[in-house]
């Protein structure tokens, strides 16, 4: 019999996974929730506090996804909750302007020192999408440059995969992407240095800019090879390119100024999103005010959002940003030492059994990688029936908060040792 829908709070998520199949597509509204990658059936979630979500049975997690990323505080963070409630009294949409915008324009300058304007948007997506039109309309230029495996949202013309043998244009990655939109994207390979000068050299005068996860975290946690950086630095410099950050995962996760603080190396425009909403959808870009004048309303490239600086999102976020803040080194150091004793420990778990694996770590984010993909898929179900959620793909990156606890982190090497 069919159950009914207002009794789906009491099913159990096999139920709800079937019931949901029905009105969405594929029963999610994120590809990846689906568990297609890990097989089975997605947890449904009912509620989340800390370094904890509870699924619709009342099972406990130790979440080390943390809404793949956003929430460098951890879930209900008290503090955003508090201040998330007091916006939600004064009206949760204005679509007028508010000095919480100015507000947190304010931070995000302060922390990144290579953006002198920015520009509220709704998601990571629209970040870099808004970014590249942006530059395509200050240089006059057409042609761009990303790299396989990094991931900048679902625009059409990033939508693209390297193409095979000696062709370097990208191919559409999804069906509905039509060849003449992403006839302008060129991919070449991650950290390869010697490829990028290649190309740069040989359409230069066509290359409206390059954008690159500075350290990517969408086919696991790649960092970035010594000097990689700087080079795309140099070489955007030497050509007169524009240089754009997607630091959507990075921005105030690796460090508070994001990757180009780590690694002092300033862009021309950056992408933010994720930790910048405090759990809330947000997204902005920014960077040199002689290029961010060029949108509308006073330059001629247009971009615009209903909700866009949305008052509860900013809320959120200004309220993440400060708590960040205020103790930024300690916080930080904290979130770093955490992490890397996670990664050490279960590493040497692994070095005792004869599963081929490689752990890559930064900051607060990393990647444990199977040689064997499909042993990640029986390891992340043995996590799971043992409480510890990790993304549902091993080319995602897990991430740990503020809210993540010494025994959080000693539960997790144990249940390591037992499915090991």
């Amino acid at each position: 019999m069919r159950p009914k829908t207002n009794n789906l709070k009491n099913l159990d998520y096999n139920l709800l996974f079937n019931e949901a199949k029905k009105r969405i597509p594929g029963g999610v509204n994120s590809p990846v929730r689906s568990f297609y990658a890990v097989g089975g059936v997605p947890v449904f979630i009912k509620k989340a506090k800390g370094s904890k979500i509870y699924d619709t049975l009342g099972k406990e997690y130790i979440d080390y996804c943390m809404s793949w990323g956003a929430l460098i505080l951890g879930h209900a963070y008290n503090e955003v909750v508090d201040t998330v409630k007091k916006a939600v009294e004064n009206g949760t949409s204005y679509g007028a302007p508010t000095e919480l915008e100015i507000q947190l324009a304010k931070e995000i300058c302060e922390a990144f020192p290579s953006i002198e304007m920015v520009r509220l948007v709704n998601s990571g997506t629209e970040a870099c999408m808004s970014a590249i039109r942006l530059v395509r309309g200050y240089t006059g230029k057409n042609k761009i440059i990303k790299f396989d495996g990094c991931y900048h949202g679902h625009a059409d013309y990033l939508l693209v995969k390297a193409g095979s043998g000696a062709k370097t244009f990208g191919v559409q990655s999804s069906l509905g992407v039509p060849k003449d939109f992403t006839k302008h994207t060129i991919v070449v390979p991650y950290n390869n240095i010697d490829t990028v000068e290649k190309v740069v050299k040989k359409y230069h005068k066509d290359i409206a800019c390059i954008i690159v996860e500075p350290v990517a975290a969408n086919m696991g946690v790649v960092l970035p090879k010594e000097n990689f950086l700087k080079f795309l630095r140099e070489i955007c410099d030497y050509y007169k390119i524009i240089l754009i950050f997607d630091e959507v995962i990075t921005g105030f996760r690796i460090a508070y100024g994001g990757a180009q603080e780590l690694f002092g190396i300033r862009a021309d425009l950056t992408c933010l999103g994720k930790i910048l909403g405090g759990g809330f959808p947000i997204g902005a870009f920014g960077g040199k005010k002689e290029i961010m004048e060029y949108l509308s309303p006073i330059g001629k490239v247009y971009q615009a959002g209903t909700l866009s600086g949305n008052p509860v999102a900013v809320t959120a976020g200004l309220t993440t940003l400060r708590i960040l803040k205020r103790n930024k080194e300690k916080i930080y150091k904290s979130l770093e030492n955490k992490t890397k004793f996670l990664c050490e420990s279960i590493s040497e778990i692994f070095k005792k059994s004869k599963l081929e694996v490689k752990i890559s770590q930064i900051a607060s984010m990393f990647t444990i990688f199977f040689e064997t993909p499909k042993y990640y898929a029986k390891f992340f179900h043995e996590l799971l029936k043992q409480g510890v959620y990790f993304p549902p793909s091993q080319y995602e990156a897990c991430f740990l908060s503020l809210s993540h606890s010494e025994e959080d982190i000693a539960k997790t090497v144990r249940i390591f040792k037992k499915i090991l």
